[in-house]
């Protein structure tokens, strides 16, 4: 079978990589894809903001599997179009991906189903903001209610803080359209957990936990990014709690959707803050998240299409997946300035050394290719991603292939997974 992926990041790369280790699928093709993912996948032009650019390229190629990468083909309705003309695509609808586009509905459904998440308010004016922060402690988290690639989202600390930036938002200049209205949200304390299911509009079946680092700098400080690294072990949580995320999370979400006419297929990730009060959902996503999933794949080990098949065809089972004990972290290197303005067509030294390495892979997510070399094309370019049999050894192996590579302004946290490893 042909598969096509769209996107062209390391969530991508990633999918790539393990969608082409089916034994049923002869092709895959990514759009636009980058220039790691062109040595694993035939990489053909396309624009991921326009619905009738993506048709063209599926008329073109015919696949018998869609894949649909990131969230903005989704909230624009791509999974609805190619379904209408018959292609077999992976991922949630238009009005499904709604809890991810609109931060203001996802708020408001998780009030209606009673789904455990942080008090807000949603704001579309200064004067909506200054009559509600009387209502809340600092510090506050300040949310952009549209997409703003991971970005959107900052935490004050006092009551000044909150309204110079979501002035900042609301004007258009931090975040442009995305920020036109704000959410307001209590800060909860304790770990964050991102918590993935596969759904067929009805059933859900949980992936393997993983926990992202969104920070900038060492000991999670400095702004908001995509992701600066995320790891992946078998102890993140135990099946109790799994169990009961499926139940009171994952669950009511899906049933959710369908009783307000928004059948939700395809992946569901739940972030969420591991509270003292328990679970409180964060965010959602509807699709996978990058970088966790770079680690997540390098755990599975079972056939990826048979799982994205189940979804779309309504009989997804909790057999669906058969995963690794072994840990997995993936390191973000990343172009000096990220998540700010930063510079690229930086030369890419050391991958063919890192890629050496036992148990290591390195994703592709803003890279270029020409003449034999790799070159710097994104904020986040590298996420280099490692497997081995405990937490401990698949840090010295990460970070050892991490050391391998090189370009001039190079970034990434030093301390991926620390936490867990003093908790072990």
């Amino acid at each position: 079978m042909k598969v096509l992926v769209i996107g062209s990041g390391g969530r991508e790369h990633a999918l790539v990589w393990k969608l082409r280790q089916s034994r049923r699928v002869s092709k895959v093709y990514c759009a636009p894809g980058n220039g790691g993912i062109a040595d694993d996948a035939e990489c053909l032009p396309a624009n991921v903001k326009s619905v009738d650019s993506l048709l063209a390229l599926a008329n073109q190629v015919r696949p018998d599997l869609t894949v649909i990468g990131p969230e903005l083909p989704l909230m624009l309705g791509v999974v609805d179009e190619f379904t209408r003309l018959g292609w077999r695509t992976f991922g949630p609808t238009k009005a499904a991906a709604q809890l991810e586009s609109s931060k203001s509905f996802a708020k408001g459904f998780l009030q209606r189903h009673h789904i455990p998440t942080a008090p807000y308010a949603i704001c579309n004016s200064m004067d909506d903001i200054q009559e509600a922060l009387p209502h809340f402690h600092m510090p506050l988290v300040v949310k952009a209610d549209g997409l703003a690639a991971g970005k959107g989202v900052v935490i004050c600390k006092t009551k000044e803080e909150v309204a110079s930036i979501a002035a900042e938002m609301l004007s258009g200049k931090m975040v442009g359209e995305a920020g036109s209205r704000v959410v307001l949200e209590e800060c909860l304390q304790g770990d964050e957990l991102s918590f993935l299911v596969v759904s067929d509009g009805e059933r859900v079946a949980p992936l393997v936990a993983a926990q992202d680092h969104k920070r900038i700098g060492d000991g999670d400080t400095g702004p908001n990014t995509g992701g600066m690294g995320a790891y992946s072990t078998k102890t993140i949580v135990d099946e109790q709690m799994s169990q009961w995320l499926v139940q009171h999370v994952a669950r009511p979400v899906v049933a959710g959707m369908k009783a307000e006419g928004a059948e939700y297929k395809g992946i569901l990730y739940c972030g969420l803050m591991m509270t003292a009060r328990g679970p409180m959902v964060l965010e959602f996503n509807c699709r996978f998240g990058d970088p966790e999933t770079q680690p997540i794949l390098m755990r599975l080990e079972s056939d990826l299409v048979e799982a994205l098949e189940a979804s779309i065809d309504g009989r997804v089972s909790d057999g669906d997946f058969r995963w690794s004990p072994d840990a997995s972290v993936c390191v973000v290197m990343s172009s000096g300035g990220y998540p700010g303005t930063f510079e690229v067509g930086k030369k890419i030294m050391g991958l063919e050394e890192a890629g050496k390495i036992e148990g290591v892979k390195v994703f592709h997510a803003g890279t270029s290719k020409r003449d034999g070399a790799y070159y710097t094309a994104g904020g986040r370019v590298l996420g280099v991603t490692a497997r081995a049999a405990d937490l401990r050894t698949v840090v010295d192996r990460v970070y050892s292939a991490v050391s391998k590579i090189g370009f001039e302004g190079i970034n990434y946290r030093k301390d991926i997974a620390a936490r867990a490893l003093k908790k072990s």
